[in-house]
């Protein structure tokens, strides 16, 4: 039986990649029009460089950016990126199709409905907010709440002491095999693998369903608690 179904919130809710993507693209083509005269690629690679080494939430990006090809901090350039950033964020920072439909129908089902991210809290509750979800679920779960990332046990543990459910009576749905199927299991969770947001191509990826799209998940729900599913 399920009673909760908590969710990983990046490539899974929101379609992250790409408003990451597209939000990058934007501050390199306005550093450049500000005077960073290096070429596009050069610069998009440096950055990409910096997010593998800090990770993809690290704030300070363009600063180091600038150091590093210009030597010093050029408050010019480095508003010009911020601002196309944020803007190019602001414009793609949406759900994937059926997202608030489908949370709408398990809330009414009587599901208990919770995130666990390894974003910081106030990008993930910006984030939330942003697309109109933070006031959809019961309980939240960062990496400031449990200081540990995915796939350690301990915020899939808060998360199901925040939803007062049992692991057994949860479903863990992300696109990160890894790090969300992995450390759902390893507390008694179910698990479904949201192969509509993989950016890894997996191939493998253990979880007891795969889903498509999030909207699947009404009927794995039914299915887990012995209702009919209408033909």
């Amino acid at each position: 039986m399920i009673k909760a179904v908590v969710f990983d919130l990046d490539n899974t809710l929101i379609d992250f990649m790409r408003m990451k993507n597209t939000a990058v693209e934007a501050a390199t083509k306005a550093m450049i029009d500000a005077g960073l005269d290096f070429p596009y690629n050069e610069i998009r690679s440096k950055i990409d460089e910096i997010y593998k080494e800090k990770g993809i939430e690290y704030q300070q990006v363009f600063d180091q950016l600038l150091n590093h090809f210009v030597g010093r901090m050029d408050y010019k350039i480095l508003s010009a990126g911020v601002v196309a950033y944020r803007t190019a964020r602001e414009a793609e920072l949406n759900t994937y199709p059926q997202v608030i439909p489908t949370l709408i129908k398990l809330i009414k089902m009587g599901i208990r409905l919770g995130v666990v991210s390894d974003a910081p809290s106030k990008e993930a509750w910006l984030r939330l907010t942003y697309i109109g979800l933070h006031h959809m679920f019961d309980g939240i779960v960062t990496y400031d709440d449990s200081r540990e990332r995915k796939p350690s046990p301990v915020p899939f543990n808060l998360i199901l002491d925040k939803l007062d459910v049992k692991a057994e009576f949860a479903l863990m749905v992300g696109d990160w095999a890894e790090r969300d199927v992995v450390g759902a299991k390893s507390v008694g969770m179910k698990t479904a693998f949201a192969r509509y947001g993989d950016t890894f191509d997996t191939k493998i990826h253990g979880a007891d369903y795969e889903i498509n799209s999030v909207a699947e998940l009404v009927d794995i729900v039914k299915k887990e608690n012995g209702k009919h599913i209408p033909a």
